[in-house]
């Protein structure tokens, strides 16, 4: 691997971790009932388990395995849009700003794991 593209592969590292950490953040400061505690802790798990299925992929023992671990990112990333709009969508407007950035994030997400599955197979 290059210099280039492994400084990619980091990057993308530090923005799934960035993104997980966004998500935290977001759900830290909605209401507490018992809708968002369930939404939240949905999508906290889901956000969390992008970068770390993506970390997985980048030690992947074999191209299947990485194969494998880049579909579970793309899958967590679907997810965690999911719920994310379920949270922004259900709340107060004073919400939604927040809750579309990181919606926007996790599709956009989305959408470089796909690309880098059709660039793997």
């Amino acid at each position: 691997m290059n210099k280039i593209q492994n400084a990619k592969q980091y990057d993308l590292e530090d923005r799934t971790f960035k993104f997980a950490e966004d998500v935290a953040f977001y759900v830290k400061q909605l209401p507490r009932n018992v809708f968002n505690l369930e939404y939240s802790r949905q999508a906290v798990g889901a956000s969390g388990s992008v970068g770390a299925n993506y970390i997985e992929a980048n030690e992947a023992l074999s191209k299947k395995d990485f194969i494998m671990r880049i579909k579970i990112c793309r899958k967590e990333a679907k997810e965690s849009a999911y719920w994310l709009r379920l949270i922004y969508e259900t709340n107060d407007g004073k919400f939604e700003e927040e809750g579309q950035r990181v919606f926007n994030e996790a599709s956009e997400l989305k959408k470089i794991f796909s690309s880098i599955l059709v660039k793997s197979e």
